[in-house]
């Protein structure tokens, strides 16, 4: 029996080797290594090709060079030999890539812009309807050359001949609106004063809450400006935008509520004074007609009191027969006769019965 290796059979005397061994093709004795240096620890026994854990694609992958034995060095045409196998084992399982299509490409792109246009018209129409510049995906410090750039930019993705969403044209008319009111410099300054307003309060309540923060306390001897410049820094984060645009919600909403009951308040008073001049007016007609009918029927009820006072005289005539003696002015003797007062008798005043006064002489 000749083994794989070329050595010599193996002697009658000695005892067979196990089948791992046989079947690797080692028939003779190995040779022992090396007893291990002081010092050194003693290597373990090299495991046959067989008892090696296999790697990928059924290769042994190589081992390590244990403690004293010296690295053989590979060929390198093997070494080359082995990467382009591997090569071609990854490119085999690797997935296949289909060909380049345009077509599908340019429907890929064109889905991803119908996408971006329905997300953008959900978020006009879900924005806070009282502030424009949510509206129209702005920050409350935004100038007025920003809004006109925004509303281009906008109102090209949201136009209903371009947007295939079925609300596109209520979003298209919510920007409109948005921008008018942000051009107008009456309404813009409202605006702008409830976003102040709301802005104060943001930086009232984040102060109280960093009062006793020592972060904020270090980051404040650190900064140059000192809290002023740590407040500054916090405005320009994204986190306070954020709180801002909330309270601003919370403010526009309070303001718009008082705004209404005002309003309310006003038609009320303007209907009430609307129904008091009414009935003022329907007073004064009725007045003017009252009096306009007295008038006309004057001389009517003159006439019938003319004509009850002569049927009065007749009827006294008629009843008696005698008629009451006329006035004699003239007699002055019957004090019985009524006269005119400044006619009238009148007794001489009385003399005083006592003794008269002495009279007085001054001394010359």
């Amino acid at each position: 029996m000749e083994d794989g290796g070329g050595q010599p059979p193996v002697p009658a005397e000695q005892p067979p080797l196990p089948p791992e061994a046989a079947a690797a093709g080692g028939g003779g004795t190995a040779a022992e290594p090396p007893p291990p240096l002081p010092g050194q620890q003693e290597a373990a026994p090299p495991l046959p090709d067989q008892q090696r854990p296999a790697g990928e694609g059924g290769e042994v992958p190589p081992q390590p060079p244990q403690p004293g034995q010296e690295e053989e060095e590979e060929d390198p045409l093997i070494v080359a030999q082995r990467e382009r196998e591997a090569v071609e084992k990854a490119k085999e399982a690797a997935p296949e890539i289909p060909p380049y299509d345009e077509e599908a490409l340019k429907e890929f792109y064109t889905d991803l812009k119908d996408a971006e246009r329905e997300g953008e018209v959900q978020r006009i129409l879900g924005a806070f309807k009282l502030n424009p510049y949510e509206q129209m995906g702005l920050r409350h410090e935004a100038p007025v050359e920003e809004v006109r750039r925004q509303y281009r930019k906008v109102s090209l993705m949201v136009h209903p001949d371009k947007c295939k969403h079925p609300r596109a044209k209520d979003a298209f008319e919510v920007i409109g609106e948005a921008q008018k009111q942000l051009l107008d410099e009456e309404k813009r300054a409202k605006l702008s004063f409830l976003l102040q307003h709301a802005k104060e309060e943001v930086l009232k309540e984040w102060k109280k809450a960093a009062k006793g923060d020592a972060a904020v306390r270090l980051a404040s001897l650190i900064n140059e400006e000192g809290k002023q410049g740590v407040v500054a820094q916090f405005e320009q984060t994204a986190e306070f935008h954020e709180q801002w645009k909330l309270k601003a919600r919370d403010v526009l909403a309070r303001a718009e509520w008082r705004r209404r009951k005002l309003t309310q308040r006003i038609n009320e008073e303007e209907v009430r004074a609307k129904a008091e001049f009414k009935e003022e007016k329907e007073v004064a007609k009725r007045k003017a007609k009252h009096d306009k009918a007295w008038e006309k029927t004057r001389d009517e009820r003159v006439g019938t009191w003319r004509d009850f006072m002569q049927k009065g005289k007749k009827a006294k005539t008629a009843q008696g027969g005698i008629k009451p003696p006329k006035l004699k002015e003239s007699d002055a003797d019957k004090r019985y006769i009524q006269r005119p007062v400044g006619e009238q008798f009148r007794p001489p005043p009385m003399k005083h019965a006592g003794p008269k006064p002495k009279e007085r002489y001054d001394d010359d």
